[in-house]
């Protein structure tokens, strides 16, 4: 609290009515912790003077009740009223209280282009910080799936029991409508395949964003169901070592390392490296492979060039080598047939991309991207074997400004898509789409702000697509809204959830492919309740002529005559009170789809799903949290067992305690050991017409897991 002492010496006589018109004289005072502080200003009216070296200013003031108002940077300003009297001498002294610092952390947004921050985005965008991710990388210090898993209307979907791929959907929409960037470049390519969330390991990110809903006009094709931007580290000013250590019950291991520094002249740089491996685990001893295994390197280094005056650029490059085999374990057979039966797939993927940025004229930014990545894949499903590659080339430039209550970006893009798959040439393409977009954000008064934007890409293959979006932001006192609506298309191609599971070469396309045309809209409220705050919101999308897969009596992709229709409700609580925070989130979703003239929910995905997360955290300390999640009942499709998988709840808990530079944590994951196999077997009685031999995966298969390690930070 400020503090200041006021003492008023008033020399008042009496004085003959003539002196009544003469002004009085003003002396103030300033000091600050007992000394005279100069510069600061006083004020009366329009009267303003400077305090001199002793701390003294002298206002010339008519006769009469007048405030006082003295100021300094740095200070707290004081306010006070005196009593002028005509043709006498006032004196005020006054002390200022220095401010005291709060470091606040201001959060900047890149995905929505403008570089506002997050409070101020009409566009909502959902923010994951370093402290959860580090919790949740202690979980899985391999990969980000048990990250976007636990966000709040986001679903990490299991799309292949036999090699251990998944996916990300965002509201009920599939997973290939999802955009995976890093640092805003497509570093992953455009389209994230079922394993592309298991080879990003998470110790390098400093921050994630989200944005849910169409997002076509901020990234073109690809984002038609969200955008998920990967947000790197940035070194801090001193040099630092980072290297984690960690073990399972089920054969897991990972070294990661994590190293940074800054340079002269605006230089720095970092660099992660990781080795990961798994044992093929059979968990119900059916013979079949529950966990597949895995030899996985990463190595990703990232330069950093800040030269002063707004310019600055980054360059990154990575690599990824990954061996992965599942299907029956070695000396078993398949249940059926009793023969052995192998499901592997080599990757190797290497990828590069940058931005640079400039201040043109003291009012506009100008910056450019660009990223390509090579992906070579080698699948084996049984006795049929499957290679391909798969390139992507991006480019953009955007100029950036601002005038009055406008802040306004516009830009030209291009992406190419090169998908050569050897053995089934059939399926092969390459996608050239020029674009170029426009969005204005408008801040119409303090407690409203809009946002509008436009993008337009000619793709080669299917044609022009615009592809519009607006956002309104509106809030006072503690309530916050936010309404957003969008328009996007997807490109049709054979990569599905479905058939990167199962492969291609038994797949049917009937008909020329169209490109997926999609809607979205949402709305959501948010009331801040001291050290709580929820956050309730309504969605609602559509995805006309939606590309499907047939898997009951053919193996066919097709473009569906009916939409595809998502709506539901997600509802988030936290609560922050001193070492404490919990999260409670729950969400339904009511997706339905068109197959075979009959309308039904999208398989494998509940309506009802609901998650509370408590974490008592302690710098010097160390940290408790106990997770629970509860998964709601969701159609099956083509499960010769049952037609609806059973809800089920899953308990985790977490404890790290700190140990000098070192942190050792252990993690118990799944406590109750729910797995799907202690209700049906995974492994089908008879192969199905795609090939598979196993069913979709609709609750945990891994079951109990017990990791453990040790994180130790090296800082000089």
């Amino acid at each position: 609290m400020a503090t200041y002492v006021l003492v008023v010496w008033s020399f008042a006589l009496a004085a003959a009515p003539a002196l009544q018109a003469q002004p009085g004289r003003l002396t103030v005072t300033v000091r600050s912790e007992g000394a005279p502080l100069a510069g600061a200003t006083v004020r009366a009216g329009t009267t303003t003077a400077q305090t001199d070296a002793t701390g003294a200013a002298v206002l010339d003031l008519p006769a009469g009740l007048v405030t006082v108002v003295v100021e300094r940077e740095g200070y707290l300003p004081l306010e006070a009223e005196v009593q002028v009297v005509a043709g006498q001498t006032v004196a005020l002294a006054v002390v200022l209280a220095e401010i005291v610092e709060v470091e606040e952390e201001v959060v900047v947004v890149a995905t929505t282009r403008t570089g506002r921050r997050v409070e101020d985005q009409p566009t909502r965008v959902e923010i994951l910080d370093r402290e959860e991710i580090e919790e949740k990388m202690l979980m899985t210090p391999g990969d980000i799936v048990m990250m976007l898993n636990e966000m709040g209307g986001m679903r990490v979907q299991a799309t292949s029991p036999a090699l251990g791929a998944a996916s990300v959907r965002v509201q009920g929409m599939k997973g290939r409508y999802t955009r995976f960037l890093s640092d805003g470049l497509p570093l992953f390519g455009q389209q994230v395949g079922g394993l592309g969330l298991l080879q990003v390991p998470p110790m390098d990110l400093g921050q994630v964003e989200v944005v849910k809903g169409v997002a076509s006009a901020l990234y073109g094709a690809g984002a038609m169901g969200g955008v998920v931007n990967l947000i790197a580290r940035r070194p801090a000013a001193e040099p630092a070592v980072e290297m984690l250590g960690n073990v399972s019950t089920l054969g897991a291991s990972d070294a990661v390392v994590y190293l940074s520094s800054r340079a002269a002249e605006g230089w720095s740089g970092s660099l992660l490296a990781g080795g990961h491996w798994q044992t093929r685990n059979d968990r119900d001893d059916d013979g079949w492979a529950d966990l597949a295994g895995y030899a996985r390197g990463v190595a990703r280094p990232r330069v950093f060039w800040d030269g002063g005056g707004g310019r600055s650029a980054f360059l990154t490059a990575g690599v990824t080598v990954e061996n992965r085999e599942g299907g029956t374990m070695p000396g078993a057979g398949l249940p059926a047939t009793g023969l052995a039966w192998a499901e592997t797939l080599d990757t190797r993927r290497f990828d590069v991309g940058g931005t640079a940025q400039a201040i043109l004229r003291d009012r506009f930014v100008l910056t450019a991207r660009g990223a390509a990545a090579w992906q070579r894949h080698s699948y084996l499903f049984g006795d049929v074997q499957e290679r391909d590659r798969h390139d992507t080339v991006f480019t953009e430039v955007a100029l950036r400004g601002a005038a009055g209550r406008h802040t306004w970006v516009v830009g030209a893009a291009y992406e190419r898509d090169d998908f050569d798959p050897r053995d089934t040439p059939q399926f092969a393409y390459t996608f050239n789409v020029p674009g170029v977009f426009a969005q204005d954000d408008v801040d119409l008064a303090t407690w409203v702000a809009v946002s509008a934007g436009v993008r337009v890409d000619v793709h080669d293959e299917y044609g022009t697509f615009v592809s519009p979006r607006v956002a309104a932001l509106f809030r006072g006192g503690a309530w916050t809204s936010r309404v957003s609506a969008g328009q996007g298309f997807f490109a049709a191609t054979p990569l599905a959830e479905e058939t990167e599971a199962a492969g291609l070469t038994r797949l049917a396309v009937i008909g020329p492919l169209e490109a997926e045309r999609g809607r979205s809209v949402s709305a959501d409220l948010t009331r801040r309740l001291g050290p709580a705050s929820v956050t309730g919101t309504v969605f609602a999308s559509r995805v006309a002529r939606p590309v499907l897969v047939d898997r009951d009596d053919r193996y066919a992709l097709y473009n569906g005559a009916a939409d595809t229709t998502n709506a539901g409700a997600e509802v988030l609580a936290t609560l922050r009170a001193g070492s404490y925070v919990a999260t409670g989130t729950y969400a339904y979703v009511r997706s339905r789809e068109t197959v075979g003239g009959v309308r039904q929910d999208v398989a494998v995905t509940p309506r009802h799903s609901a998650g509370l997360v408590g974490m008592w955290e302690d710098e010097d300390v160390g940290r408790v949290g106990l997770e629970v999640y509860y998964t709601g009942a969701q159609r099956l499709e083509v499960n010769p067992y049952r037609g609806e998988g059973r809800p089920y709840v899953s308990v985790g808990l977490l404890v790290e305690k700190r140990v000098g530079r070192a942190r050792v944590f252990v993690n118990l994951e799944n406590v109750g050991d729910v797995r799907q196999t202690r209700w049906d077997p995974v492994v089908r009685p008879a192969q199905g017409v795609d090939g598979r031999w196993t069913v979709d995966a609709w609750a945990p298969l891994d079951g109990r897991v017990i990791n453990g390690g040790v994180r130790v930070g090296l800082f000089r």
